[in-house]
C-alpha cells in the first residue's frame, strides 16, 4: 500500500493490489472547488501511468457528503467567459474519468448534489450508502447542470424522470435512486467501502486487458448504431484473443486453477 503524493490536500489517494481509492477531502460538504477539480486531475493523471491498476475507488470524507456540488461562493466573480472555460475544464476533467482506462467506482456517502451528482455519473458503477442524497438543483440558481448532467444523467435513467430531476430540482433518496436505476446498489453507510472494495476486487481478479476492452467497447459502442457497436465488439473480441492473458485464462478454466494475468 502507498499513497500518491498530489498537489493539494483536498484530493488524497491510495493504492493497494491495483486498487485505488480516492477521497475528496474539503470538509464539510466536499464541495468541488478548484483545488479539487485540480486534485481529481492530477490524481487521474498519475494513475494512468499506472500498469498495475486495476480499478479504483472515489468516495467523499465523512458519511455527510459524497460532494456537495460545486462551491457556489465562486460563482459570484464569474462572468459568462470565465463560466464557459472552467465548465469546459470541468468537463473535460469528467470525460477524463469516464474514459479512464480501468473501471471507476462511486461509493456515494451523504450529499451527492449537482457537481457532485454529475462525478458520480461520470463513473461506471455507482454504489450508495443508505443516507444519500441525489440532486441536480442548479435550476435553483438560474444555471444547469454543467459538468454532463444534461447529459450523462438521461443515458442512465429514463429521459422523462432525468428531466424531472433537473427542472424540479428535487433530491431523491437512495432507495428511489436504486428503483430508478441511478445507482446499482443501497448498504448501511459502515458498508459502503467494504461494499466498493468487494465489487472492485471482484474487478481485479479478472482479465486486465479484457475488463478495459469490455469498457471501452460498452463506452464507444453505446452512442452508435447497433450495427457499428457490433463492429467496435468485434475489433475488440479479436484484440483480446491475441493476448496472452486470453492463453492464461482459457488455460486456467481448463485445469481448474485460478488464473495468474500479467495484463499482457
Amino acid at each position: 500500500m502507498y499513497n500518491i503524493m498530489l498537489g493539494n490536500n483536498k484530493v488524497s489517494c491510495i493504492l493497494d493490489n491495483g486498487i485505488a481509492v480516492i477521497t475528496i477531502s474539503n470538509p464539510p460538504m466536499n464541495p468541488l472547488n478548484k483545488e479539487v477539480m485540480d486534485g481529481l486531475r492530477e490524481c487521474f493523471n498519475l494513475l494512468s501511468q499506472n500498469d498495475s491498476l486495476r480499478a479504483v475507488i472515489i468516495t467523499g470524507k465523512g458519511e455527510r457528503a459524497f460532494v456537495a456540488g460545486a462551491d457556489v461562493k465562486e460563482f459570484t466573480s464569474w462572468t459568462p467567459d470565465i463560466a464557459e472555460d472552467l465548465t469546459e475544464k470541468g468537463q473535460r476533467i469528467f470525460m477524463q474519468i469516464e474514459n479512464f482506462f480501468v473501471p471507476v467506482i462511486a461509493a456515494i456517502n451523504g450529499f451527492a448534489l449537482g457537481g457532485g451528482l454529475e462525478l458520480a455519473l461520470s463513473c461506471d458503477i455507482r454504489i450508495a450508502s443508505e443516507n444519500a442524497k441525489m440532486g441536480l438543483p442548479e435550476v435553483t440558481l438560474g444555471i444547469i447542470p454543467g459538468y454532463g448532467g444534461t447529459q450523462r444523467l438521461c443515458r442512465t435513467i429514463s429521459i422523462g424522470k432525468a428531466k424531472k430531476m433537473i427542472f424540479t430540482a428535487e433530491f431523491i433518496d437512495a432507495a428511489e435512486a436504486k428503483q430508478i436505476g441511478l445507482v446499482e446498489s443501497v448498504v448501511a453507510p459502515e458498508a459502503l467501502m467494504d461494499a466498493a472494495m468487494e465489487i472492485a476486487k471482484k474487478i481485479a481478479a479478472h482479465g486486465p486487458v479484457a475488463v478495459r476492452g469490455a469498457k471501452k467497447a460498452i463506452n464507444v459502442g453505446r452512442g452508435l448504431s447497433i450495427e457499428q457497436g457490433m463492429a467496435i465488439e468485434l475489433g475488440m473480441a479479436r484484440t483480446v484473443f491475441s493476448t496472452e492473458d486470453k492463453v492464461e485464462g482459457v488455460d486456467a478454466f481448463i485445469n481448474k486453477r485460478k488464473p495468474v494475468f500479467k495484463n499482457k
